[in-house]
């Protein structure tokens, strides 16, 4: 099973980038049928507008796309920007809505913010997001960075957090 993991900052040595492929990393036995993919750097995308949303597409989006079809599931972590999800997050979901690929895709929906209280307002943005694109909510989890931290050798560490995700993991 091809796990497509999105980040949604902008930054590719992001916390949340870094979350990521910590999950590839610390459930890579328990998982042992998941391929854990990287998603395309979704940061690059061209602004979305109606109007370029039609041949020839720009190569980026169709990369993109073509990223998001061929995984059979996906996870999103993204951080919290003046309580919601980042501008480039946005504009990469935005150019999945004529195109379908996350129609009843499986999706894990994760914030993983600072502390505790930040990252709801941006997880229900999301969510709001994810349900336009009728993408399919396996679970949605508010991680914080003082509850679950990542080791110098790449695994988590947080056993509630961990627990959350393993559960998760077991609904694609």
């Amino acid at each position: 099973m091809k796990i497509l993991l999105l980040s949604g900052s902008p930054s590719q040595d992001s916390s949340n980038a870094k979350l990521l492929d910590a999950i590839a990393v610390h459930f890579a036995n328990d998982f042992k049928a998941y391929d854990f993919i990287k998603a395309p750097d979704v940061s690059e995308l061209t602004i979305y507008k109606p109007s370029l949303d039609q041949a020839p597409w720009p190569a980026n989006v169709l990369s993109w796309r073509a990223a998001v079809k061929e995984a059979d599931a996906m996870i999103l972590s993204t951080p919290t920007y003046l309580f919601n999800i980042p501008a480039n997050l946005k504009n990469a979901l935005e150019w999945l809505t004529t195109s379908g690929e996350l129609d009843g895709k499986p999706l894990l929906a994760l914030t993983y913010t600072p502390f505790n209280a930040r990252g709801k307002e941006s997880m229900q943005s999301l969510l709001w997001s994810l349900g336009g694109l009728n993408a399919r909510i396996v679970a949605q989890c508010e991680l914080h960075q003082n509850e679950l931290s990542i080791s110098a050798d790449g695994r988590l560490e947080g056993d509630d957090s961990i627990e959350m995700i393993l559960e998760a993991l077991k609904l694609f």
